[in-house]
């Protein structure tokens, strides 16, 4: 499910993981926060430093290739919950980019399942333009 909450509330998440349906298939979840860092990507991902520093990033998504990666996620086996929350617009460094929560029969599967989603979404479903 892709969340359209203004703020994240991540006790009343669990706790609407744990009473849905699925929740007595689930032995463990899996949270990540995605967050805006001051280190360029190029400089994390490929080792090139340009001296650049990121001071924001301009961030946008598209809700019907979020709701197409979730739906591939829950194909993949033992996954049985999941719950994707996106930022939008122009984000200062520190500021939340995404929470995707994934829930599973068992770590191998769930860690496979948030590990999936979240580069489904990262490199299908965003843009993310860092203003330095």
């Amino acid at each position: 499910m892709l969340s359209n909450e203004k703020t994240i509330d991540l006790d009343q998440w669990m706790k609407e993981a744990k009473a849905a349906p699925e929740a007595s298939q689930v032995g463990m979840f899996l949270l990540h926060n995605g967050v805006v860092r001051e280190t360029p990507k190029v400089k994390v991902r490929e080792g090139i430093d340009d001296g650049s520093v990121v001071k924001g990033m301009d961030f946008s998504y598209d809700a019907g290739m979020v709701a197409g990666a979730i739906d591939e996620t829950y194909k993949l086996p033992g996954i049985y919950y999941i719950k994707v929350w996106l930022n939008s617009g122009v984000l200062k460094v520190g500021d939340d980019i995404m929470y995707v929560l994934v829930g599973g029969d068992i770590r191998p599967h769930v860690i496979d399942g948030l590990q999936f989603l979240v580069e489904k979404i990262k490199t299908r479903c965003v843009v993310e333009i860092e203003q330095k």
